[in-house]
């Protein structure tokens, strides 16, 4: 009996006359994210994916399940467009599932050319199961199993479970952002949001070597290889900015350090955007949770650069944050004890609302140009790819 996994995307069957480009990145993805394990070509049909499985459903659901863009999988049998052939795919299902119970046929046809209908294919097949099979019963209401049973030009596909996975849009489908990766909790998550909306990420991490270790940087370019597997391989830029910070320490007023090192901080992102084509900057700051994230913080950091900066964790608390993180896999890598630049020569008494005035004129004392000329020469660029 053939077997596939029966693959349901949401938002992508609402698309135009554009819908063929998020369903084409989406098959691309999917070979992507299945392309170690044994050759098969995926199948395209309107409204539904299919990947035919071989002894290894465990593996490809596993895989697929991370794929941005599907709502979820069955695995299903395949029976040719014939009653008798269907009811007896339909009665294998329900005899692979152990311990009896009630159960209840549900049918969809979009093949209108079926010569029978939703309801009648439903009565056929839940009688033809309650006659063939012994400890079911039907329960129409609360039944422990629903058959499906969908009825489609291509053949009739038969599962007993969905199996739900993360929905949003195909990576790749809204364009670039680039990612800023510290190595904590939240920035992981922030670009795990990103590509949840269609977007390619690509990771800046700052470096401050030696006032970071080396095992910071290890922890953020593993951190990078996790949130590989959501969206496909990630370049990772390496920025080594530690001259930028003692300058700043230097040379600039003490309440002002985390704002103007920011500053800094997004004057190389939009350089490295423009190099990359990345049309977004992303964060993962939450309003209010430091000194840097004060909406008058923002304002400010944002004034160095045009290109829009995305925070899509700007209203979530840290314990809403956290679950995310434990739910994605990068929580215990966030959290291992290896210091990040942004925790170095903080303040004791921030700015938490600060003036773009006092702002700039602090800045005067730098050779920006300068610092981030330099600053960009050092900058490694890493290919990565899920392990």
């Amino acid at each position: 009996m053939r077997k596939v996994l029966l693959i349901r995307y949401g938002e992508i069957s609402l698309k135009g006359k554009n819908r063929h480009q998020f369903e084409n990145r989406l098959m691309q993805n999917m070979k992507g994210s299945i392309g170690d394990l044994a050759p098969r070509r995926i199948e395209l049909a309107y409204g539904r994916m299919y990947i035919p499985i071989l002894d290894d459903a465990e593996a490809v659901i596993e895989r697929v399940k991370k794929v941005f863009g599907i709502v979820s999988v069955s695995v299903a049998s395949v029976s040719k467009l014939d009653l008798d052939a269907i009811c007896s795919v339909a009665l294998k299902q329900l005899n692979d599932i152990t311990g009896g119970g009630s159960f209840k046929v549900e049918t969809q046809r979009p093949n209108k050319n079926f010569p029978l209908k939703s309801p009648q294919v439903s009565r056929e097949a839940g009688g033809y199961l309650l006659e063939k099979t012994e400890g079911w019963s039907v329960d129409v209401h609360h039944p422990d199993v629903v058959v499906n049973i969908e009825l489609r030009s291509e053949g009739a596909y038969v599962y007993t479970e969905k199996i739900p996975c993360l929905g949003g849009l195909p990576v790749g489908t809204t364009g670039r952002g680039l990612l800023l990766l510290s190595g904590g909790i939240d920035s992981p998550v922030a670009g795990w949001m990103g590509m949840k909306r269609g977007l390619e990420i690509i990771g800046l991490h700052f470096y401050s070597f030696p006032f970071t270790s080396e095992r910071s940087k290890e922890k953020v370019i593993d951190l990078a290889q996790k949130i590989s597997t959501y969206g496909g391989p990630i370049k990772l830029y390496i920025n080594h900015f530690t001259e930028i910070q003692k300058a700043i320490r230097k040379h600039c007023p003490e309440q002002y350090y985390v704002t103007i090192m920011r500053r800094m901080m997004f004057r190389i992102a939009d350089t490295i955007c423009g190099q990359a084509q990345a049309k977004a900057i992303l964060t993962g700051e939450s309003l209010g949770q430091v000194a840097s994230q004060t909406l008058e913080s923002m304002a400010v950091i944002n004034e160095v650069t045009k290109i829009p900066v995305l925070r899509p964790l700007i209203t979530f608390d840290k314990l809403e944050i956290i679950e995310y993180a434990k739910k994605i896999d990068t929580y215990e890598l966030s959290i291992l004890p290896y210091e990040d630049c942004c925790t170095i020569f903080v303040p004791k008494h921030p700015a938490i609302r600060p003036k773009l005035g006092p702002v700039q004129e602090a800045e005067q004392a730098l050779d920006i140009e300068k610092l981030i000329a330099e600053s960009l020469e050092k900058t490694e660029v890493l290919e990565l790819s899920p392990r």
